[in-house]
């Protein structure tokens, strides 16, 4: 077992940050695997719990790729210091009861898919209006209706995230097998599959979902055998009643280099498009997001803001500078602060390149741009490649595809997800904060005289 879970750890080491894995993850241990229910212990209560909560299915990921076995968790507290009291022994444990294990057993949440990400925090205006709809109509009841449902558009409108409201809103509601990935993941899976010699296992892995959603389709461009794998395990699915989502920058037909029968299965069921947002739908994603970082936004700043940024994701980008803003300041968001904020922004898309942020991420991290660009994923610089894409996007104002094609040709799914998880990191990890903090200081010093 001991190997077993340090083989596990050496790579969830490579998925998490420094800081998150040494808080967390040292000093955790696989105490057994009896009947596909893996107990893992960690030294207290509260890290056994936010591992639970954080971090169950990237753990049952590996694990399961290195056990071969479709488990469940249970996280157990091995810290047995008072365990004379009653609290203590409260404590000390499973988690869960026996009549909670039941709940564990039950289908877990897909990999990667945002709690937040749900309708209730998805505006909706006449530019996605119709994909809202169908979307809605999708999660009521899977596989009835508009299947596949093909959603696409420009980056940055919303796809990916009414895609996963979808797949929350049924997981909510139903108790079955879900599967979310990015064609990239998918490309990739067949890879290995093809490499292995396990592609029995790859097709029980995925005809056997209720429901598959697929991220930026259109990567499947020119690329045959994952193709082929697609096109049967659509059928496979859509014959048993089984629902299936798309999304991707463009329709169906102007997708080059892919195979006119699985072309003919995209457009079998309902293609909506999802325009740019508005500028009353702008306006009401800074409402909605604001809430996220606990701010207190009036309708006449988010019109400010929605006035000079277009991009939705840069909205979001921009809230969370302004929080950070009013937390450092310790004053309260105001008119002046957004305007000043704006100008400060504008001048920094027109001044800094991205060399400069390259050139800073490699000298504060000690790494070299070869380094940074290159394929390798070791921990020591998967966080320096990810701080560099988040402050490209943040700072130089790069698109996704952009960042990718400046740091290696990485794809831009790739970019966007490590986007995210460093905005994560801002809200969850004071060093990570500080980190960023620094280096923008030393842009600040450095480039902006």
């Amino acid at each position: 077992m001991d190997d077993t879970w340090k083989s596990v750890l050496s790579e969830i080491e490579i998925e998490v940050s420094k800081p998150t894995f040494l808080t967390f993850f040292k000093g955790t241990s696989l105490l057994e695997v009896r009947d596909s229910i893996a107990s893992i212990s960690a030294p207290t209560y509260i890290t056994a719990e936010y591992l639970e909560k954080r971090y169950y299915s990237l753990i049952k990921k590996i694990l399961d790729k290195k056990l071969q076995i479709n488990s469940s968790l249970v996280f157990i507290s091995s810290n047995k210091k008072s365990a004379g009291t009653k609290e203590d022994k409260e404590n000390i444990g499973p988690l869960f009861s026996p009549k909670e294990e039941k709940r564990v057993a039950r289908q877990e949440r897909p990999q990667r898919v945002r709690k937040d990400y749900t309708f209730k925090t998805y505006a909706v205006s006449e530019s996605n209006q119709l994909a809202y709809t169908a979307g809605t109509t999708v999660a009521k009841n899977p596989g009835e209706k508009y299947n596949p449902l093909y959603i696409y558009g420009t980056v940055g409108v919303g796809k990916t995230h009414l895609m996963q409201a979808i797949a929350n809103e049924i997981f909510e509601k139903h108790d079955i097998k879900i599967a979310y990935l990015t064609t990239e993941e998918f490309t990739n899976e067949v890879v290995e599959a093809i490499r292995d010699r396990t592609t029995t296992q790859l097709r029980k892995k995925f005809r056997n979902v209720d429901l598959l959603l697929l991220d930026d389709i259109q990567f499947l461009s020119g690329k045959e055998r994952v193709q082929e794998e697609l096109f049967h395990t659509f059928n496979s699915l859509i014959d048993k009643g089984k629902q299936i989502i798309f999304t991707s920058d463009r329709p169906p037909h102007e997708i080059q280099k892919i195979e006119a029968r699985l072309a003919s299965r995209f457009e079998g069921g309902l293609t909506v498009d999802i325009q740019p947002a508005d500028f009353e739908l702008r306006c009401a994603i800074l409402l909605i997001k604001a809430k996220k970082f606990n701010m207190e936004l009036s309708t006449d700043m988010a019109k400010i803001i929605a006035d000079k940024i277009i991009d939705v994701r840069a909205l979001e980008g921009f809230l969370l500078r302004l929080s950070t803003e009013a937390t450092t300041l310790n004053k309260p968001t105001s008119e002046t602060t957004i305007t000043n904020l704006l100008g400060r922004k504008k001048e920094k898309e027109a001044i800094i390149r991205p060399d400069d942020i390259i050139n800073i991420i490699c000298s504060f991290y000690n790494i070299k741009n070869t380094q940074l660009k290159g394929a390798k994923r070791d921990a020591s610089i998967v966080l320096p490649r990810h701080v560099c894409m988040y402050l490209l996007k943040e700072d130089a104002g790069l698109t996704f595809v952009e960042i990718g094609n400046i740091l290696g040709g990485r794809d831009h799914t790739t970019v966007m997800h490590a986007v995210e998880k460093i905005g994560l990191l801002l809200s969850n990890s004071s060093k990570v904060k500080e980190e960023i903090l620094f280096i923008k200081n030393r842009l600040k010093e450095d480039y902006l005289q």
